[in-house]
């Protein structure tokens, strides 16, 4: 049980942050060519409001404020209330697919579907402008994950982390 334990909070942590830094390779490239071009005043401007702005919506109050404490208890969680299914789909567990709260399981596919749907909308841009987008979400994703890690340290690490895992009452 005591490996299991071990093996979910690890599986989950890896696959979270995997999640996040494949997100973050796949668009920095793009990012960085428009960055790297010839850009406008208003460019300029676009990419300074808009990295700000990811930097505090998706970084700050999604991630830092909701989604990192939350899944980083949900690690916690885990490690130590394992069972298969939770370790073998640890990622998606930590992330409140399963096993959470009404509205943690709502959140978690909207966000989901919106974010494809975000995705698909954004392929029709073209560059300079597909590359700004990217690079707030570049910047908003960074600075979740580096969230996300800090607070999985601590809740896995530290005897007292007040976070709630939303898991259904037993």
């Amino acid at each position: 049980m005591a490996r299991m334990s071990v093996l979910g909070a690890i599986w989950g942590t890896a696959g979270v942050t995997l999640l996040l830094l494949s997100a973050i390779l796949r668009l920095a490239p793009r990012a960085q060519e428009a960055l790297s071009g010839d850009l406008s005043i208003l460019q300029w401007i676009a990419v300074i409001a808009w990295g700000a702005f990811m930097l505090f919506a998706e970084g700050y109050r999604g991630f830092q404020k909701k989604f990192s404490p939350r899944t980083a208890a949900r690690v916690r969680y885990l490690k130590q209330n394992p069972t298969w299914i939770r370790v073998v789909l640890a990622p998606f567990f930590c992330m409140g697919y399963f096993y959470a709260s009404k509205k943690t399981k709502i959140v978690a596919y909207a966000l989901t579907f919106g974010v494809i749907i975000l995705i698909a909308l954004v392929k029709f841009l073209e560059q300079p402008w597909r590359g700004i987008v990217d690079f707030g979400v570049v910047l908003g994703l960074s600075y979740g994950l580096i969230s996300f890690l800090i607070y999985t340290a601590r809740a896995l690490f530290t005897t007292s982390f007040n976070e709630d895992p939303e898991v259904p009452e037993a």
